[in-house]
């Protein structure tokens, strides 16, 4: 268990995660109203890290991101697709994408994965000229 803000933030500066009980923890939560579900397990004001499950055929819409991520995919598949290129990530798989760019996330059986975001200063935050629309 970390301790944190009531934002949220850690004031930890380590914690240790079993991925395979948080998985099947968010599992026992089924059914989820939107087909998937998302736990942030760390949180600094530079560094995300959260556990994304999804049930079969879930789509997580187009979005973007306003610091680098990383996608680590730990069970199932997913369909991750960036300007209408899908890259199929199945488990072991490991994906990256810059800040701000549009994508989306569909689930190719039951899946799970672990998003990273390094996330960006205010002053970085602030600087963006198209925010959420990078190529």
């Amino acid at each position: 268990m970390t301790t944190s803000l009531d934002d949220g933030t850690m004031i930890d500066k380590m914690a240790q995660f079993d991925l395979t009980h948080e998985i099947a923890e968010a599992e026992q939560k089924k059914p989820w109203p939107s087909g998937h579900h998302a736990k942030t397990l760390f949180k600094k004001h530079d560094f995300r890290v959260v556990l994304i499950t999804l049930e079969n055929g879930a789509h997580i819409k187009e979005h973007h991101a306003d610091g680098t991520i990383s996608v680590h995919v730990l069970k199932g598949k997913v369909r991750f697709s960036v300007a209408g290129k899908p890259h199929e990530l199945g488990a072991g798989n490991l994906f990256t994408l810059a800040a701000s760019i549009r994508h989306d996330v569909e689930a190719v059986g039951d899946s799970a994965f672990l998003l990273t975001i390094s996330w960006p200063s205010t002053e970085e935050l602030a600087a963006m000229k198209h925010r959420g629309y990078g190529t």
